[in-house]
């Protein structure tokens, strides 16, 4: 199995750590791919149009000048880098060491600036959105397409793969030739079912971490489907085709 999540849109800035090493990350494969987009990065991130150009406003300045010394930040295992409603609800910043090898086997970071990294992997905070067009490198997930295809292609091969993602980080890569679920998340109210972003990146938080707890790797929609049923709130869980779709209780 294998278990594909966005990065939080908001990070926490390591505090002390050596700098990012492009060649100690996972998928060493990616470093020059990593290394012009971080290069691209640092070069706008310190020009008049930065915050238009990454489509942030002036509250995120202090994130957006961080930016400028991408290379020179201290660094720390992504699973504490990333936070937010979908890391929070995975219980990342508390799992013991054997979930911690578990997470970095079963689990990859689809993103803007490494292209996918493991949880285990030291990088520093930055600001960065894969729905950004970057300088001469162009659209984001266009770039990271071509790169991340031969990379998750093989680490896929053979395993089921769990996708947690949002829209714009599916474009960087879309498996193929392989079982996939992406996760749907909706909430009944008064007999009505809808979407709703936060509940669906706390359940979708809620399934990663579950999956990587399980010390036997499920390796089928069904057993994915049965550990979706032990979360908080659930009151249905059905599979149709490549979709999980999980109810919870308004």
């Amino acid at each position: 199995m294998l278990i594909l999540l966005p990065p939080s849109e908001g990070k926490t800035a390591p505090l002390a750590g050596a700098p990012v090493d492009l060649d100690a990350l996972s998928h060493p494969g990616l470093a020059k791919a990593r290394k012009r987009v971080g290069d691209a990065l640092v070069k706008v991130s310190g020009q008049r149009n930065a915050f238009d150009v990454l489509d942030v406003g002036p509250s995120l300045a202090a994130e957006v000048e961080r930016n400028v010394t991408l290379w020179d930040n201290p660094s720390a295992p992504a699973s504490q880098v990333y936070t937010g409603v979908l890391y929070d609800a995975a219980g990342m910043g508390s799992w013991d060491t054997a979930t911690q090898e578990r997470a970095a086997e079963r689990i990859r970071i689809v993103s803007a600036l490494w292209g996918a990294v493991s949880p285990a992997d030291h990088i520093p905070a930055y600001r960065l959105s894969m729905s950004t067009s970057l300088g001469r490198i162009g659209p984001l997930a266009s770039y990271w397409r071509k790169h991340l295809a031969t990379e998750l292609s093989h680490l896929a091969d053979g395993r089921l793969i769990v996708d947690c993602r949002s829209s714009s980080y599916v474009a960087a890569w879309r498996p193929s030739h392989t079982p996939s679920l992406s996760v749907r998340v909706e909430r009944e109210l008064n007999g009505k079912r809808s979407v709703v972003s936060h509940m669906a990146k706390h359940t979708r938080g809620l399934l990663a971490g579950a999956l990587t707890e399980v010390e036997t790797v499920p390796d089928t929609a069904d057993e994915v489907a049965d550990i979706a049923r032990g979360l908080e709130h659930v009151i249905e869980v059905s599979v149709a085709g490549n979709e999980l779709t999980i109810v919870l209780q308004g």
